[in-house]
């Protein structure tokens, strides 16, 4: 019986030294692990835009950009904000190891490196980030639009439909988007003490959206809910959400109300047999068969957060 197939650890390991290269590249090859490496900061930066890793080691002392600058222009990004980073240093100072933990490092082993310790920690540490994206992925799949800041207001982590909502909306500062200004506000004055808070901002698209507090997920974790406040009409919301013409969304709002081809027609002003062929085009256009498919559609648009 043929073995299931594993998926491999994709590691990346960022280190100005050849020899520790050479040796944590043969070490996480002969363990299984597909290896990328780089040089320098600015290497291991450019390489993640092409490939994103499931754990990152790094070094922390490297000339041009070291490897804390590095850590914290990568957390920056939220593609990458749940990856790993583990830090190698020969510095065993707690400034330097407390450095790391703040530039988003999730730990650190010090050189020499003892093996069997640093499998250790990568195991620990890729379950971790792999339980944690789990659940993002079912929030995400469930339709709801969260998100995490920091103490600083800084964006931790989002759903990947929250990021779709943020992306042009966030100031950037130090390559890490920034939450809007009235949430800086409220972290400043001492959140969650501070009472409730619900910040409005507006979308290129014209839509609004509203970001508000609903507790907290860790010691500097802030957890937001992202909704959308659609000033638009109901049609409006179906003509868009569907790329249906006005009228055909009309039909749909009448249709998902319950009411009769008869009925939508004396609403309207149509002839049952005209409300007929809007529907025949709303079916093909939604990838539907029947008038139920069609309502479940529209109110789930209607009744979305």
């Amino acid at each position: 019986m043929a073995e299931p197939h594993r998926i491999r650890d994709t590691v990346l390991v960022v280190d100005d030294s050849p020899e520790t290269l050479s040796f944590l590249t043969d070490a996480l090859e002969d363990a299984g692990s597909t290896v990328l490496v780089a040089t320098g900061g600015a290497q291991a930066l450019a390489l993640v835009e092409r490939m994103t890793p499931d754990i990152i080691l790094m070094d922390a002392v490297m000339p041009g950009i070291d490897g804390f600058e590095t850590c914290r222009r990568l957390k920056g990004s939220s593609a990458l904000a749940h990856v790993p980073v583990i830090f190698m240093t020969g510095l065993t100072e707690t400034e330097h190891i407390v450095r790391g933990l703040e530039a988003g490092g999730v730990d650190y082993v010090t050189k020499p490196i003892a093996l069997d310790e640093l499998f250790a920690r990568i195991r620990v540490h890729l379950a971790n980030a792999r339980s944690a994206m789990s659940a993002r992925a079912a929030l995400d799949s469930a339709g709801r639009y969260l998100m995490a800041a920091d103490g600083r207001g800084q964006l931790a982590w989002s759903t990947p439909q929250a990021n779709r909502l943020l992306s042009t909306v966030l100031a950037r500062e130090d390559g890490k988007s920034l939450m809007p200004e009235p949430i800086l506000d409220w972290l400043r004055v001492g959140a969650p003490d501070a009472g409730p808070v619900v910040a409005r901002i507006a979308a290129p698209d014209g839509q609004r959206l509203a970001i508000a507090f609903i507790g907290k997920g860790g010691e500097d974790e802030y957890l937001f809910r992202l909704t959308v406040e659609d000033a638009a009409g109901p049609e409006e919301r179906l003509r868009r959400h569907f790329q249906v013409t006005a009228r055909e969304a009309e039909v749909l709002l009448w249709v998902a109300h319950g009411k009769s081809n008869r009925d939508i027609g004396e609403i309207l002003g149509l002839s049952p047999r005209t409300v007929n062929k809007h529907l025949e085009q709303i079916y093909s256009k939604l990838g539907i068969e029947n008038r139920a498919s069609a309502a479940a559609l529209a109110m789930g648009v209607l009744t979305r957060e």
